[in-house]
């Protein structure tokens, strides 16, 4: 399924391609049971149809579940700037304002969760993979923080985008030590000053922008 959906994402099968189940079952050397599954788990994404006579065609983008976090991670693989650059647009119009509203609406409850998420980036030090996992858990902890159920089910789309940037940028060899910004963000959020905390977070953020386009990928073009 990974491999046909980045091709659709990719542009290898353009929208209205036609899609051969038995040629792809030679090629990929699968039986047609998976090729079946796949074509229909990509057909409840969006990015393929059916009709008769037609036979299994891609549709155009404006269908794809583009939030779907298969399609993101397929997206990621396709062209990891442009994805990068449209989470980046993304996580300035969400995030600023969600580092605001916690700190409006936060209990000691959420203030823990933050702090424990900080301890854990500390402990991380350089390993990518603690890094990454403690920076999820912190973006995570910041919208649950807002008690706005709208933005909370936003962590699912900032999420896959976040694990992806933080997987390419931790995996070169120098990149910012992430603790000081956070905790200025976490600072602003535990006193309760709305507007320091969307400074902060906006600092993070740009931050975050730069290390992920000097790491990303060409864009393809």
């Amino acid at each position: 399924m990974n491999l046909i959906g980045t091709r659709i994402i990719r542009g290898d099968y353009r929208p209205g391609d036609v899609l051969d189940p038995v040629a792809l079952e030679h090629e990929l050397e699968v039986s047609r049971t998976v090729i079946r599954e796949t074509l229909r788990v990509l057909g409840a994404k969006g990015l393929v149809g059916a009709r008769p006579r037609r036979g299994t065609y891609v549709r155009d983008r404006a269908d794809w579940s583009l939030l779907d976090a298969d399609v993101l991670h397929w997206q990621f693989e396709a062209d990891s700037k442009a994805l990068l650059r449209d989470l980046g647009a993304v996580r300035e119009m969400i995030e600023p304002a969600s580092a605001a509203l916690a700190a409006e609406q936060r209990n000691d409850d959420d203030v823990a969760e933050l702090a424990d998420a900080l301890e854990e980036m500390s402990a991380a030090g350089t390993d990518p993979v603690a890094v990454t996992a403690a920076d999820l858990r912190f973006h995570r902890a910041l919208l649950a923080a807002t008690h706005n159920e709208l933005l909370i089910r936003m962590s699912s789309i900032i999420e896959v985008g976040l694990r992806a940037r933080d997987q390419l940028v931790h995996a070169g060899e120098e990149w910012t030590d992430p603790v000081p910004m956070h905790a200025e963000v976490l600072t602003a959020i535990r006193r309760r000053q709305p507007r320091k905390a969307v400074n902060a977070m906006r600092a993070l953020l740009s931050q975050a922008d730069r290390e992920s386009q000097s790491s990303a990928l060409p864009e393809t073009t």
